[in-house]
């Protein structure tokens, strides 16, 4: 397994300030902006429903807030922004590294851009609590990625797996234990899984890099694809946009398991999640 690209500094858990818990409904900052704020507080601009913050924490209002209607002419479609991405290659096939959370996930993903780029499948998912569970969506996914290339559904694919290290996963999720699924606990798993990927992508010399986990419903593809965009800046390397829950992409993806027999889960693969399910 290779594992040199990887950087020891820390900064990968780097994380400022105490945990606060929000839902994702209305959390939409970076870590890094989420840090600098006192107390821990998001910036204002960042609660278009309705919240304000006031030196006593947050406070939720039941309407729009001041910028709601602002906020809502500005949201930014992903699938479209995709779609723009692909229209430009012209034929011209660039290599990709496409981080995914388990192969249900990632085979409408795959199977909607392996005809477009020559991918590399980044399994790297330190969230997953248990060896067995680890192991088994693991060899799902290789399974999967077997098949499509027999198939020759599109440019072959390869997939590199990544150290599997759930303390780094508890690192982060410190404090956020009994945060609901979805919130600021999400978040800081999402910036750690697409952090290392952009390393990965980076010192690989990748064009693009992006994740299958905007294919849930339970995921929130603003927030990701923001984490995606800052990291691109930090690593010098292009985040392909996405929300590939779009145009019926999940529905697609349930198909596809069925098609294939491949193992589902009801949960993310965290203990936090799984507790939720219980």
């Amino acid at each position: 397994m290779k594992t040199s690209w990887r950087r020891e500094t820390g900064e990968n858990n780097r994380h400022l300030g105490e945990p606060h818990c929000v839902s994702s409904a209305y959390l939409y900052c970076t870590p890094i902006e989420f840090a600098v704020q006192p107390d821990c507080r998001p910036p204002a601009r960042y609660f278009p429903e309705g919240i304000t913050v006031n030196p006593g924490g947050l406070q939720y209002n039941r309407g729009r807030g001041n910028n709601g209607n602002q906020e809502n002419m500005n949201q930014i479609n992903y699938q479209k922004e995709l779609e723009k991405k692909i229209n430009g290659l012209q034929g011209t096939a660039p290599s990709l590294c496409l981080h995914s959370c388990c192969a249900p996930c990632s085979s409408y993903v795959m199977e909607y851009l392996c005809r477009y780029f020559r991918i590399t499948v980044f399994y790297f998912n330190p969230n997953i609590s248990r060896t067995e569970e680890y192991r088994k969506r693991v060899e799902e996914q290789k399974r999967l990625i077997a098949a499509f290339n027999e198939e020759g559904r599109g440019y072959p694919m390869a997939i590199e797996e990544g150290d599997y290290e759930p303390r780094r996963f508890f690192a982060v999720a410190k404090g956020l234990e009994d945060c609901p699924e979805g919130g600021e606990r999400c978040f800081r798993c999402y910036e750690l899984r697409l952090r290392e990927t952009a390393e990965y992508a980076a010192a690989g010399g990748f064009d693009y890099f992006t994740t299958t986990l905007t294919i849930s419903p339970l995921k929130n593809a603003r927030k990701i694809n923001e984490i995606g965009e800052n990291l691109a800046q930090t690593f010098g390397v292009a985040w392909l946009p996405s929300d590939f829950k779009k145009r019926d992409g999940y529905k697609r993806s349930v198909e596809l398991s069925a098609e294939y027999g491949l193992y589902r889960q009801d949960y993310c693969g965290c203990t936090y999640s799984e507790r939720e399910r219980t």
